[in-house]
C-alpha cells in the first residue's frame, strides 16, 4: 500500500530519518563515549569480573546496538500504522 499523497510521504520519511538519527546518536554515544572517551572513568567499576570500560568496548556497545534494532522495529511499525502503510 502506498502513501495517500506526497505530503504524507514526506512526513513519514522525515519522522523515519529523525528516528534513525536519534538511535545512531545513542549508539555513537555508547560505543564511542563509553568505549573510548570515558574508558578510564568506567574502568574503575567492575562488571561481571571485567572493567566496565573494557566491557563496553568489547561487548556492551554490541548489546546496545542489538537493543536499538528492536527499538527501531517497534517504532517503525508504529510509524507505518500512523501513516497507514503497514504490511499485512
Amino acid at each position: 500500500m502506498g502513501f495517500e499523497n506526497n505530503d504524507k510521504a514526506a512526513g513519514y520519511w522525515k519522522e523515519n530519518l529523525n528516528l534513525v538519527l536519534k538511535l545512531l546518536a545513542i549508539w555513537a554515544a555508547v560505543s564511542f563515549g563509553c568505549g573510548i572517551l570515558l574508558v578510564d572513568v568506567l574502568n574503575e567499576i567492575t562488571f561481571m569480573g571485567f572493567k566496565l570500560g573494557f566491557w563496553f568496548a568489547q561487548q556492551g556497545a554490541m548489546y546496545v546496538f542489538v537493543a536499538l534494532i528492536f527499538v527501531y522495529v517497534a517504532k517503525a511499525n508504529a510509524l507505518d500504522k500512523k501513516y497507514n502503510v503497514q504490511e499485512n
